[in-house]
């Protein structure tokens, strides 16, 4: 007797064809995401690749410091590099230009690279920190020329500092994200040249003999040769800016006025910003430096001028420029 299947189910020794089940029948937003992988693929790969031009912009950014690679740069992005005051005079009329004092110092771009040799360590010029002190009386007797940076709490003098410094890599220059951070005034040797000098920052957090302690100093340091008046061009010229002013004032002792973080700025606000403290210079001082220098610890913009006049006001480089 031979079994019998049902239709479409083999038996022993059969060979009945199954039929063809046709495209397997994909689970419920499979291509959906199969299409989002390469995407997917994408964004991760564009997440790794911005840090790195991150890290590449930094690093261009930070080849400024050497004035060799600012020469290769356009004629345009140059002077706005080295000469960012000179940029700015740029967006005002004819008749208003004469308001700023951009080419009292004026060295040439072979001036500037001459200075850089100052800023520069090597094995004959030695750049470091020497000490700090609290009192004048502790404070390192050097027969040197001497400059010193003084402004208020968070104005960006260490920054500053460093960027200044930044051909001489291992010289350590503390920086803070705290105001208020620098209490002693911190002295540093640049070779045979010059000793640059810290100053507490004064306002916020100041230290409590402040104003004996700086004060001192600047009535009695004999080999100061200029001091170094740091104003945020973000804010301009605050009432806090008025002890160091009147100080420099009543001892009668040449200043200059430094104007820093120009890179937080637009340029119209930086403008206007600059013009009102020429102003100010122009009709309230006597013993001010009529032209400002402004800077960027960031971009290194003006470092390099603000370099060579130092260079120059120490006795070390000689420029046609002022």
């Amino acid at each position: 007797m031979r079994l019998q299947f049902p239709s479409g189910v083999a038996g022993a020794g059969s060979r009945t064809r199954r039929p063809d089940p046709g495209p397997v029948a994909q689970p419920r937003g499979f291509l959906e995401k199969k299409m989002a992988i390469p995407r997917l693929r994408h964004a991760v790969r564009t997440l790794f690749e911005v840090p790195a031009a991150l890290r590449l912009l930094s690093r261009a950014c930070s080849t400024f410091h050497a004035f060799t690679d600012v020469l290769r740069l356009p004629k345009r992005q140059m002077t706005k590099l080295v000469f960012p005051l000179q940029e700015l005079e740029r967006q005002l009329t004819p008749d208003s230009r004469l308001d700023l004092h951009v080419k009292i110092f004026d060295p040439s771009l072979e001036d500037i690279s001459k200075a850089e040799a100052v800023f520069t360590a090597t094995s004959r010029n030695r750049i470091s920190y020497l000490s700090s002190a609290v009192r004048l009386d502790h404070a390192p007797d050097l027969p040197s020329p001497e400059v010193c940076f003084i402004g208020r709490s968070n104005v960006g003098k260490s920054s500053l500092i460093k960027a200044l410094f930044s051909l001489a890599p291992e010289v350590e220059v503390r920086v803070s994200k705290k105001p208020g951070h620098t209490k002693k005034m911190n002295f540093f040797k640049v070779g045979k040249y010059f000793t640059l000098v810290d100053m507490p920052g004064y306002g916020y957090r100041a230290p409590e003999d402040f104003v004996d302690m700086v004060e001192t100093y600047l009535k009695e340091r004999r080999n100061l040769m200029r001091t170094f008046l740091l104003v945020d061009s973000v804010v301009g010229i605050q009432k806090t800016d008025s002890i160091a002013i009147e100080m420099c004032e009543e001892f009668a002792l040449p200043y200059v006025m430094v104007l820093t973080k120009i890179d937080k700025s637009s340029k119209g606000h930086l403008l206007k910003q600059v013009l009102q403290i020429q102003k100010f210079v122009d009709r309230e001082t006597q013993g001010c430096f009529p032209q400002l220098f402004p800077v960027s610890s960031v971009t290194y913009s003006g470092i390099h001028l603000l370099r060579c006049f130092i260079a120059n006001i120490t006795g070390n480089l000689k420029t046609d420029g002022l």
